[in-house]
């Protein structure tokens, strides 16, 4: 019952949260440490750190003097194993932060007995680094500024926790990271309003992928057992540029883990003994009647894991001998429904225009314009109580916003999508709450019960200002950026976990899927727990800023493409050409993501400036065709497609752009006709390659095919289905494409496209087997 879950992967540097599943807060739970690699100071038999008296650092920076936050000086070694920060007496969740590569061994004692956790540990990633900024281009006047603080993902956002020193004439932080362009801020005394932002270019090669596949073999010899094969096929990071470089192939080899919550330790170490390479072959007589063995790629770095669930079935062959047979699944597999979909986001509060307040009933009278807009989805940012107009900062967890409507008002328009055929996605906000939330107020009281309910941080790196109530040690709420008024909550609690557990299982019976608001703030450990829990055709979305392949490690089924969204937002101002767009997949795969379909494509959000306020009308249009002819799940945010410019104002009905309407509308419909838009591959070689701008501007025209699946011959599926060839323009006015011979239809523009219109041997300047299309915003060509 309170098993702490899969092996755990990380590398020397980068810390890991262990914790029991399904946790009783009134249980008792201790850790400790059963094996180590020789050259860590962990032994057997030791426990968290008694001395340890904070989080475990990254180090990704090195703390300037004086910063209160410095666990990382030389008197101060951080803890190699660390408990929870709480009020009990045993150690619920512990934090390991690896000093040495090799494998850990620990054991949890809980109430239903002991469970194994092993962590793989890979060598130390990261590089050191420096970031330079002259004074001058911090906003703040130089004698004016008391500290400098650097702000990024590797501090979780944390102001006041990394400080910058003076060096001459410029602000200099020295830090450690892995590979990569990792944007950051340098903010002067808090103030993230007069920020300066860059990125610290790190050079390096990106994670390898990795995808597994499993056959039967045969017995050669009569009354052998046959042999499960599982081959895991790795693949280097592409390169990005001279920064983001390729992955060396010949480096690549592959880890299986088995599970140890499937087989006892001598049988697990038997199976992976067996590995050879990146083949693991196991005889389906040494098989456990049911497990779970986990893939790690590596090279000079490692990356995400792919998991398979082993069932054995004995069947009657011929009515004497039994048959032995296994099935292979994926324990976390995509819902169908939610393999590709069109996903609509509804800021709730806007969404019913500009004179009747928005109400679930309001909503629920115009899922009829959902349906006609061709939407799979419905995410509708978050309902539950909330003091604020766009509901992050949670009240209440059981009820919803009193000014939206009641519970049943909002079951019935979760019903009425279900009607039209469109599920409805629920924003669970739980790595914070308002701080008008009742535990903050008991937990900031001094209340017993609620002691360890949110994270504290030590007071002199607080920049809210706010004369926090003191508790015991006078820490300050922790919070990111300077969120004063939503502290986070504190999963090292299993108090905290049980609560928000029960609050995924009672949304869950009611909605079809959760977008994870702030998921890069939540333990993995807790995200692989809810994606075990929550129904099998519930759809996990994160926002997780810039996206990370970990999270679809058992976890997540789609994620946030940044790398795209800031490619379209870059292309849009100009900053890049439209061909970049290759650049933003390839970083995607750079970064360790195996499946393109995983991600969700999107031009704008709630937090967001809209594109067309930003880029115009032309640009916004092209950049929505491209997340709709790519794979995975595109999203429109309500009005972006009625010409909406105030990213969270209200609805454009009666005055909006019913063109771009339409425009939207077609993408969607035709997304749903053509499966090579939604599962294909895409390819910016052959005839993509071969395409060329005659009439406008080259710089704002992409061109890109869909090509069938390699695995769809295998499959049983049609692999010789026409390729379709995708032409974009970001530009204002149309632009003539030539395009190899052989393209007969436009899918999108119909007549439209012209094809044909002026053959390519009529004119001196064109080359033999082509035509010219005029292509406005896109052309989908067959």
């Amino acid at each position: 019952m309170h098993e702490p879950g899969p092996p755990r992967t990380t590398s020397v540097g980068e810390p890991v949260e262990l914790a029991p599943r399904s946790p009783d807060s009134d249980g008792t739970y201790r850790w400790t440490v059963r094996d180590a690699p020789a050259d860590s100071v962990l032994n057997a038999g030791d426990g968290p750190d008694p001395d340890a008296t904070g989080p475990p650092s990254s180090a990704t920076a090195i703390r300037a003097g004086g910063s209160a936050a410095d666990a990382t000086a030389p008197d101060r070694p951080a803890a190699v194993l660390r408990a929870g920060e709480t009020s009990r007496d045993d150690a619920p969740v512990v934090h390991l932060d690896p000093d040495a590569p090799g494998t850990y061994v620990l054991a949890l004692d809980a109430p239903d007995g002991t469970h194994r956790q092993r962590v793989r540990v890979f060598p130390d990633e990261r590089r050191e680094a420096e970031i330079r900024v002259p004074v001058d281009d911090l906003a703040a006047e130089d004698g004016e500024v008391d500290r400098v603080s650097l702000l990024w993902p590797h501090n979780e956002n944390r102001l006041a926790l990394d400080r910058a020193e003076r060096d001459g004439d410029e602000w200099v932080a020295s830090v450690r990271v892995p590979p990569g362009r990792h944007g950051f801020g340098l903010v002067p005394d808090g103030d993230r309003s007069a920020a300066f932002h860059g990125e610290c270019e790190v050079p390096g090669p990106g994670r390898p992928r990795l995808s597994l596949d499993a056959t039967v073999v045969e017995a050669d010899e009569s009354g052998a057992s046959d042999t499960l094969r599982l081959t895991a096929a790795v693949e280097p990071a592409p390169a990005v540029d001279d920064v983001e470089r390729g992955g060396d192939p010949d480096a690549l080899g592959a880890t299986f883990l088995v599970d140890d919550r499937d087989a006892d330790p001598e049988s697990i170490a038997a199976i992976e003994s067996r590995a050879d390479g990146r083949t693991l072959s196991i005889s389906l007589d040494d098989l456990p009647d049911s497990v779970r063995i986990h893939a790690v790629p590596h090279g000079e770095r490692y990356g995400a894991a792919e998991t398979v669930w082993i069932e054995a079935d004995e069947s009657e062959t011929d009515g004497t001998e039994p048959g032995e047979s296994v099935a292979v699944t994926d324990p976390n597999p995509t819902p169908d429904w939610a393999a590709s979909p069109t996903i609509y986001e509804v800021f709730v509060r806007s969404f019913a225009g500009d004179t009747l307040p928005t109400t679930f009933r309001e909503i629920e009278r115009r899922v009829e314009y959902l349906d006609h807009l061709g939407v799979d989805a419905l995410w509708l940012t978050p309902v539950l109580a909330s003091p604020t107009d766009h509901g992050y900062h949670v009240t209440d967890y059981d009820d919803t916003a009193a000014d939206l409507g009641s519970r049943e008002s909002f079951e019935s328009l979760v019903d009425a999508c279900h009607e039209a055929g469109i599920r409805v996605v629920f924003d669970l906000v739980i790595n914070h709450t308002s701080r008008d939330h009742p535990a903050f107020q008991l937990h900031s009281a001094g209340v017993d019960a609620y002691a360890d309910h949110y994270r504290r941080t030590d007071a002199s790196a607080d920049v809210t200002g706010i004369d926090w109530a003191e508790l015991d040690g006078g820490a300050a709420p922790d919070y990111y950026f300077e969120w004063g008024r939503i502290p986070n909550l504190n999963y090292d609690s299993p108090a905290v976990r049980e609560w928000l557990l029960d609050i995924v299982d009672e949304w869950a019976a009611v909605v079809n899927g959760f977008r994870a608001d702030v998921a890069w703030g939540v333990p993995h450990g807790f995200w692989k727990e809810v994606a075990d829990r929550v129904p099998d055709d519930c759809l996990l979305l994160d926002e997780t800023l810039p996206h990370d392949p970990f999270y679809g490690e058992g976890e997540f089924h789609r994620h946030y493409d940044t790398s795209l969204y800031e490619t379209l937002r870059a292309i849009g101002a100009g900053e890049e050409p439209a061909d970049a767009v290759e650049a933003a997949l390839a970083r995607g795969e750079w970064l360790g993501f195996d499946d393109p379909g995983a991600q969700m494509r999107y031009v704008e959000n709630h937090d967001e400036d809209r594109y067309l306020a930003e880029y115009g009308r032309a640009a916004l249009r092209a950049a929505a065709a491209v997340t709709f002819t790519l794979p995975g799940a595109p999203m429109i945010y309500a009005g972006q497609e009625r010409g909406n410019e105030t990213y969270r104002g209200p609805i454009r009905w009666h005055d909006g752009d019913n063109d771009l309407t339409e425009f939207h509308r077609r993408l969607a419909a035709l997304r749903e006709v053509e499966p090579l838009l939604r599962d294909g591959e895409v390819s910016f070689d052959g005839r993509a390659a071969e395409a060329r701008v005659v009439e406008g501007d080259a710089e704002r025209v992409v061109a890109y095919e869909r090509t069938p699946s390699t695995d769809e011959a295998a499959d049983g599926g049609d692999a010789d289905r026409d390729p379709l060839l995708v032409v974009a323009n970001f530009a204002e006015a149309p632009a003539t494409v030539a395009v190899p011979d052989g393209i007969e239809t436009d899918l999108f523009g119909g007549d439209e496209a012209g094809i044909g219109a002026s053959s390519a041997s009529d004119d001196d300047d064109a080359s033999d087997g082509e035509i010219r299309i005029e292509v406005d915003a896109v052309a989908v060509l067959r």
